[in-house]
């Protein structure tokens, strides 16, 4: 993990005015697994996989921009040099940018979004109920 030439460990906060944990105590990128492991100043682990956490790029290509679908909406199929992990570098004290095999490095992650999103099954079920507590 490289940390971005503006990173600061002393201006760094790991909370939000709202209380919530934003800023990691460890993330690990594990090439040979395919997976990116990040831990919480709460104790909470996520675990992205290499090709969720592909899905989840918020790059203006991936995403669209100006009305526009981005390439992640034609739901394509990635291969494997699409979800196989090279880099990862922090971006300021709020975002990771990975970089995959196939040269693709311009999504910009928040730390918030990947707290947000965690794929652990703990998450998954509050998602859930709060989803469909909200279509009632």
């Amino acid at each position: 993990m490289r940390r971005g030439a503006n990173y600061n460990p002393a201006v760094s906060s790991s909370y939000t005015a709202g209380g919530e944990y934003l800023f990691p105590t460890r993330i690990h990128a594990d090439r040979a697994a395919g997976t990116l492991a990040i831990e919480w100043p709460d104790g909470h682990r996520t675990v992205y996989d290499a090709p969720t956490l592909r899905w989840l790029c918020p790059c203006a290509s991936c995403r669209g921009e100006a009305g526009m679908p981005g390439w992640l909406d034609s739901n394509p199929t990635l291969t494997p040099e699409q979800t196989r992990l090279v880099d990862a570098v922090l971006v300021g004290s709020y975002a990771l940018c990975p970089t995959w095999a196939d040269g693709h490095h311009t999504g910009i992650y928040p730390f918030e979004r990947l707290r947000e999103a965690c794929p652990c099954p703990e998450d998954v079920a509050r998602r859930a109920a709060a989803a469909e507590g909200g279509r009632r």
